[in-house]
C-alpha cells in the first residue's frame, strides 16, 4: 500500500530556476524584501540598474543566497513499493522538482546553517542529475523552510528514514545490517583577520615576527565578509565588517552530518559600493589530513587566485575542531551505558572535568540522560547537595561555576529558546537595527549634565521596552524551566526556614540567578552566542547591551538601590516602579500550570500530518535493519545515542592518553566508578577496533553473490586474545602517503573512482616514526599509559570495497551563488570518483600490483585515535 505525506513549506527559488518555471512567479512586494541586493549584480543590466538605486551595498544584513526568493510551495512524499519520490510544487500547480529519496544519502539531507538565509528550520536536499528531474534544469540544492522546529525535524527523520545511511561491511554482519556508520561534524569559528586585501609573496616558513599581530601600515580600508565551503558546498557566511583589514568576527558554525571530507575554504569577499563584490582570497584547508578531535586555533593564509597560488593576500584567525566518529550497533554500548546510568550523569561530567579535564562531552552526556527522561531528576539531585553544602552564607548560593550550574546553563538553552527569542530577540535586533548608542558615564561621554541626563532618559526607555517584553513573554516559560525553578524555589524555602523580612527574598533571588543571571542577562549582552544577532553588535551598541543588562539584573536581584549617582534617578524609579512586576515574574515562572504542556509553537494545519509520519516511522523502524533503524534520528529533539556514546568514548580514550592514565587500585567509590567507566570506554574501543579490522581483512563480495538478505546469519566472531596487540582507534585523520596539498594534473585526471572506506586511514610508518605522540613503547623507563596498545603485528592491508560507478558534477568556479553540492557519499547507488591521490601513490591501488607490496601494516588502512 502506498502512503503519501505532505507538508507546506517555503520553498527558494533562485533566478536561474524560476525562469524555467512555466508560469513566472508574480513579484509581490514581500518577495522584493527577500530579493539578495548584493548577488543580483551577477543576473544582467536589468540587476546592475537596480543596483544603482541603491547608495550602497554596505549595511545589506545577511539575505538570501544568490538572486532569488522564497516562495511557498507545497511537499508530497509518496512512498512506493522499492522507493520514495519527493515531489515539490509551486503556486500549488507547477511541478518544482521531484526527487527520487532512495537515491540520497543520509548526508545529502541535512540542515541549513541560520547564516546561509537568515531564517530558521531550514533543510537542505542536495543531489545530482539521475536523481531528479523537474521543470527547472537545474542541479542547485534545493532549500526549504518549515513552519515551526518540530516540523522541522520530523520531515528530516522521515526523508533520511528513506535515504541510504553511510553503512560499511553489509556483507559481513548481516544480522546488524553493517559493521558500524560514520558521522562527521566540522566546528569552525571565524575569529577574525588582519591585513585582508594586502597582497605579497607567500613565505615559505613564517617567522616569530610575522605570527606577531600587527597590522601593515599600507592597510586597505574595506568591507569584508566570508562564505564557509565544505567539499564545495556553501554551508554558510560570516556578517560584513568594516574596517582597516582587520575585522572582529567571533562567529562560529557547526556544520554536522557531513559528507567524507575533502576540503574547507573559507571564502573571503570584499563589498563595493554600487558594484558586485569581489574576491580577496580563500582559505583552502584539507580535511582529510587534519588531526581529529581537538581545536586547533591560529593564523591561516588567505591565498589570493586559488590553492596553487603562491601570492598572499592578508591572514584569518581560525578555531577549528574536526570530528569523525565510528558508530556501532546500539547493543555493542550496553555495558558502557549501564556503567553511565549507575550513577547521577552529572557526576560522571564532574568526574571527568576533574580527573581527565575534559569539557566536550556535556552536551552528549545530557543527550544520553534526556533519551532515558533523567536529566531533571538528575539536577534537582545536585540542587539538593549544592543547597546542603553552603552551610556558611547564603549570599555564594548558585553564585559560583559548579558542574551543577553549567549544567542548568546547558539545560535552560536546551528547552528555554524559543522563550528567550519570544522575551528579548525582537527588541535587541531593534536596538542593533537603530545603532541605538548610550553612553552614561560622565568621564566617557564628555559632555555637560544634560547631556548625561538626555542619555538616561534615552537607557530608562530601551529598559522599560526590554522589561515590557520580558514580562508579557513570561506565559511562555517552557513545562521543563518551570518544574526546575519550582524546585529550587521551594528547596531554598524550606533550607532557610524563611520567615522573617531579611530571607523572604531569598527563594525569589535564587530564581533569578539562572532564569536572569545565567540565562536572558547573558543573552542581552552577548545576543551573537544565544543565536538572536547573526554576529557581534557594534562597539557603541555593545555599550547600550550592557548597561541595559545591568539594568536588568539589578532588577532581577530585586534591588532598586544599585544605583546611588544622582544623575541615575531615572534608572532608579524604574527599578521601584518595576519590583512587584518582578516578584511576579518569579513566581510566574517558577510555578508549573495544572495540566500545562509548556509553550509551544502555533498548531498548524500540518500537525496531523505530523503524527502519521512518526506512526510511519515507527512501523518502518521494525522493518529496517539495526544501524539503519539507528541512523535515524530520535524524535522530538533528533537524538542520536550511540553517536553520543561513540563521541564520549572517544574522548574518554584520547583524553586519557593525553594524561597518561595509569590504571591504579581504586582508593575511593568514586575512583572505583570512574575506573570502571574508562574499562567500558576501552571495551566499546576494542569492539571498534575489531570490526575495522574484520572489514580490512575481508574483500566486499562479488557482484554474483546472494543480496544481503538471504545471507544466513553468521556465527559471533571470537573475540581478540589478550596476547595479540590491539591497533590504535579507529577515528584518527587520514594521512595518505605522498599526500601533499597540491596536486598535479595527471593525478586529477585520474580520478574516476571513489573508494567507500571511511575518509580516514593511518599515517604511514615514516610519519608515525617522526610523530611526536608515538613514542616508543619498548622504552621500559617510560611507563606505558592507561589505553595505549602495544604496536601491532603486521596484517594485510584491507582492498577498498567496490561502489558502483557514476558521474561526477564538475565544480563550477567561485561565484556569488549557490554551489551546486559535492554529494559523494561512498554509499551512493550512483558513480563515486575515487578519494584525490598524488602521483606517487597512484600505482598502490593499482590490481595488477604485487601483493606483496600490499602487505602493508593494516594501519594504512584502520583509522588511528590519538
Amino acid at each position: 500500500m502506498d502512503r503519501e505525506f505532505y507538508v507546506s513549506v517555503e520553498l527558494y527559488v533562485s533566478a536561474k530556476a524560476a525562469g524555467a518555471l512555466k508560469k513566472p512567479p508574480t513579484k509581490k512586494a514581500a518577495d522584493k524584501r527577500e530579493h539578495n541586493p548584493r548577488a543580483a549584480s551577477t543576473s544582467g543590466d536589468a540587476a546592475q540598474k537596480k543596483v544603482k538605486e541603491k547608495t550602497s551595498w554596505l549595511g545589506i544584513g545577511r539575505s538570501s543566497t544568490g538572486a532569488g526568493q522564497w516562495r511557498p510551495a507545497r511537499c508530497k512524499l509518496v512512498e512506493e513499493e522499492e522507493g520514495c519520490l519527493l515531489n515539490i510544487y509551486v503556486d500549488d500547480t507547477i511541478l518544482y522538482r521531484s526527487i527520487y529519496m532512495y537515491l540520497l544519502n543520509h548526508t545529502d539531507i541535512r540542515a541549513v546553517h541560520r547564516s546561509l538565509f537568515d531564517r530558521r528550520n531550514c533543510i537542505g536536499i542536495f543531489s545530482v542529475a539521475g536523481q531528479m528531474t523537474g521543470a527547472a534544469p537545474t542541479t542547485e540544492p534545493v532549500y526549504i523552510q518549515f513552519e515551526d522546529e518540530d516540523t522541522a525535524h520530523t520531515w528530516l527523520a522521515l526523508l533520511r528514514s528513506y535515504a541510504m545511511p553511510e553503512v560499511y561491511g553489509r556483507w559481513l554482519s548481516p544480522e546488524d545490517g553493517g559493521l558500524y556508520r560514520m558521522w562527521r561534524q566540522v566546528d569552525l569559528t571565524c575569529i577574525q583577520g588582519r591585513n585582508l586585501g594586502v597582497t605579497r609573496p607567500l613565505p615559505e616558513e613564517p617567522s616569530i615576527a610575522d605570527q606577531e599581530v600587527k597590522p601593515d601600515a599600507d592597510a586597505i580600508d574595506m568591507d569584508v565578509y566570508c562564505e564557509i565551503f565544505v567539499n564545495g558546498t556553501l554551508c554558510g557566511r560570516t556578517t560584513v565588517k568594516k574596517g582597516i583589514g582587520s575585522p572582529d568576527w567571533h562567529e562560529r558554525f557547526v556544520l554536522s552530518d557531513l559528507p567524507p571530507f575533502e576540503n574547507l575554504e573559507i571564502v573571503v569577499w570584499r563589498e563595493k559600493r554600487l558594484t558586485k563584490p569581489a574576491i580577496i582570497g580563500t582559505v583552502v584547508i584539507v580535511l582529510v589530513n587534519f588531526r581529529r578531535g581537538e581545536a586547533v586555533e591560529g593564523w591561516f593564509p588567505v591565498l589570493h587566485g586559488g590553492q596553487a597560488s603562491s601570492t598572499q593576500a592578508g591572514e584569518m584567525r581560525l578555531k577549528i575542531r574536526v570530528d569523525e566518529e565510528i558508530i556501532l550497533p546500539y547493543h555493542e554500548y550496553g555495558r558502557l551505558l549501564k556503567t553511565l546510568h549507575s550513577r547521577n550523569h552529572l557526576d560522571w561530567m564532574r568526574e571527568l572535568e576533574a580527573r581527565l579535564k575534559m569539557k566536550n562531552v556535556n552536551n552528549n552526556i545530557m543527550s544520553i540522560a534526556i533519551a532515558k527522561n533523567v536529566l531533571l531528576e538528575n539536577i534537582m539531585e545536585l540542587a539538593d547537595r549544592e543547597v546542603d553544602g553552603t552551610l556558611t552564607s547564603h549570599n555564594t548560593l548558585f553564585r559560583g561555576n559548579t558542574v551543577f550550574t553549567k549544567t542548568v546553563e546547558l539545560y535552560m538553552s536546551w528547552y528555554g529558546m524559543p522563550f528567550l527569542e519570544a522575551s528579548v530577540g525582537a527588541t535587541i535586533r531593534r536596538l542593533c537595527s537603530e545603532k541605538v548608542a548610550i553612553e552614561v558615564d560622565p568621564v566617557r561621554i564628555g559632555k555637560g549634565p544634560k547631556a548625561i541626563e538626555k542619555n538616561v532618559d534615552l537607557l530608562v526607555a530601551w529598559c522599560r521596552e526590554f522589561w515590557d517584553h520580558i514580562y508579557e513573554a513570561r506565559t511562555q516559560c517552557p513545562l521543563e524551566l518551570r518544574r526546575m525553578f519550582e524546585h529550587i524555589r521551594r528547596l531554598v524555602e524550606n533550607r532557610y526556614r524563611v520567615r522573617d523580612d531579611q530571607n523572604r527574598e531569598l527563594p525569589w533571588q535564587s530564581v533569578s540567578a539562572f532564569c536572569f543571571l545565567r540565562f536572558i542577562v547573558p543573552a542581552i549582552l552577548h545576543p551573537h552566542l544565544f543565536g538572536l544577532l547573526p554576529g557581534l553588535p557594534d562597539v557603541p551598541v555593545q555599550r547600550s547591551l550592557t548597561l541595559i543588562a545591568k539594568v536588568i539584573q539589578s532588577l532581577a536581584n530585586l534591588n532598586p538601590n544599585v544605583q546611588k549617582e544622582e544623575y541615575m534617578r531615572g534608572v532608579k524609579d524604574f527599578l521601584n516602579d518595576s519590583l512587584h512586576a518582578m516578584i511576579d515574574y518569579i513566581i510566574v515562572v517558577s510555578t508549573p500550570e495544572a495540566g500545562s504542556k509548556g509553550p509551544s509553537t502555533p498548531l498548524s494545519s500540518d500537525k496531523h500530518e505530523r503524527l502519521r509520519i512518526m506512526n510511519a516511522l515507527r512501523q518502518r523502524s521494525a522493518t529496517t535493519p539495526v544501524l539503519h533503524r539507528e541512523a535515524i534520528p530520535l524524535l522530538p529533539h533528533l537524538l542520536d545515542i550511540p553517536r553520543h556514546l561513540a563521541v564520549v568514548t572517544s574522548v574518554v580514550v584520547r583524553y586519557s592518553r593525553m594524561q597518561n592514565l595509569l590504571p591504579t587500585k581504586p582508593s575511593s567509590p568514586d575512583d572505583r566508578f570512574f575506573s570502571e567507566f574508562c574499562s567500558r570506554c576501552l571495551e566499546v574501543e576494542e569492539q571498534a577496533l575489531f570490526r575495522v579490522s574484520k572489514l580490512a581483512a575481508k574483500p566486499r563480495r562479488q557482484h554474483s553473490e546472494p543480496a544481503i538478505m538471504s545471507i544466513p546469519r553468521m556465527p559471533a566472531m571470537p573475540t581478540l586474545p589478550a596476547n595479540i596487540p590491539l591497533p590504535p582507534s579507529p577515528s584518527s585523520p587520514l594521512k595518505l602517503a605522498g599526500r601533499g596539498r597540491k596536486l598535479s594534473s595527471a593525478s586529477r585526471q585520474n580520478r574516476s573512482r571513489k573508494s567507500s572506506r571511511p575518509s580516514t586511514a593511518p599515517s604511514t610508518p615514516e610519519q608515525s616514526q617522526g610523530s611526536p605522540s608515538r613514542r616508543s613503547l619498548g622504552d621500559a623507563s617510560e611507563p606505558r599509559p592507561l589505553f595505549q596498545p602495544p604496536l601491532p603485528s603486521p596484517l594485510p592491508s584491507p582492498p577498498f570495497e567496490a561502489s558502483e560507478d557514476r558521474v561526477r558534477p564538475t565544480r563550477p568556479p567561485l561565484v556569488h551563488h549557490p554551489r551546486s553540492t559535492s554529494t559523494d557519499s561512498p554509499l551512493s547507488r550512483r558513480r563515486a570518483p575515487e578519494p584525490l591521490m598524488s602521483p606517487t601513490s597512484e600505482g598502490s591501488v593499482d590490481p595488477g600490483d604485487d601483493p606483496g607490496k600490499r602487505r602493508r601494516n593494516i594501519f594504512r588502512s584502520i583509522l588511528i585515535r590519538r
